[in-house]
């Protein structure tokens, strides 16, 4: 995965009575089309937000001198940048709610926990990914290939 490998569990302190999300592979693939949508919303979000924030820069910067078409061009680009924060905020607290991190916003990477061998792990996807092909223990860089094994019980299923 890509980024820091450091997974909020969910019990963070902003959710002190929540109990660790635990998912098996099989639970997962049944999330995946929810979670495909709001990542899709998050890196929808984040190109927003990268096309417009050099815009707005400049426009805040002259915005002492500014014309009537250029200052409602700044207010344009400051309300389009504040509705992508918003549904960015979304999106983060939807996948807060379904126990879900997010490892890369600007691809689209989400983890999702689970636990190997006693230990916290992840699965990870990407936008764009048919399915889950890597995990990776929570203290861990390394992605590693999901076992055939896994896959088969989730296609038995």
């Amino acid at each position: 995965m890509s980024g820091s490998k450091s997974f909020p569990t969910s019990d963070a302190p902003e959710s002190p009575e929540r109990t660790e999300v635990v998912l098996s592979l099989t639970t997962v693939y049944k999330m995946l089309p929810l979670v495909q949508q709001i990542a899709q919303d998050i890196v929808t979000s984040h190109k927003t937000i990268a096309r417009l924030q050099p815009e707005g820069e400049v426009l805040d910067r002259k915005r002492h001198s500014l014309d009537w078409p250029e200052r409602k061009r700044r207010y344009e680009v400051k309300e389009e940048m504040a509705k992508a924060d918003k549904e960015l905020e979304v999106a983060h607290n939807e996948l807060r709610e379904l126990g879900l991190v997010v490892v890369n916003e600007t691809e689209g990477g989400i983890g999702f926990p689970t636990m190997v061998n006693n230990g916290r792990a992840f699965f990870s996807w990407h936008l764009g990914d048919n399915g889950i092909q890597h995990w990776c223990f929570a203290d861990e860089d390394n992605e590693r290939p999901v076992p055939a094994s896994w896959l088969k019980e989730v296609a038995s299923r």
